[in-house]
């Protein structure tokens, strides 16, 4: 079951594969992410040095207190992989395609980022994609 999804990825990209990593995250920061209180809309996945991070996620804190005015809600994430899923990652990147978060999930007491490979989608494929969608919803209704 995802905590928090991308619900828009699907309509503005075409997702080529999907991978899944481990978040480096503060307590409160998990805490706040179980009751759903985190955005991973506009996030994005960059590399960096050899290491993987998501950029644009924005976690609310979990509770007001000193340590949550300090840290950023927006900060700069690292993500838990290994160097050659980093590699093959960044040879993706080279080509052109986007690595974008599509949920975060609950793993065995773990929290994961499923992120996906994905091309972006021009206006027409957009327009098949939403005529396709109305389409399963109307016949969805006739039965």
């Amino acid at each position: 079951m995802a905590l928090v999804e991308n619900k828009k990825i699907n309509l503005n990209y075409e997702v080529k594969s999907k991978m899944e990593a481990g978040l480096e995250l503060f307590g409160n920061e998990v805490k706040a992410i179980r009751n759903s209180k985190a955005q991973i809309d506009g996030a994005k996945i960059i590399i960096r040095g050899g290491e993987a991070f998501i950029v644009g996620m924005s976690v609310q804190p979990y509770q007001s207190s000193e340590k949550d005015k300090q840290t950023k809600n927006d900060r700069t994430r690292k993500l838990l992989l290994k160097k050659s899923e980093i590699l093959k990652l960044a040879t993706e990147t080279e080509k052109g395609l986007s690595l974008l978060p599509l949920k975060i999930y609950d793993s065995h007491g773990l929290l994961k980022l499923e992120f996906g490979i994905c091309k972006r989608k021009n206006k027409s494929d957009k327009r098949e994609t939403l005529k396709l969608k109305e389409f399963k919803r109307e016949k969805k209704s006739v039965m």
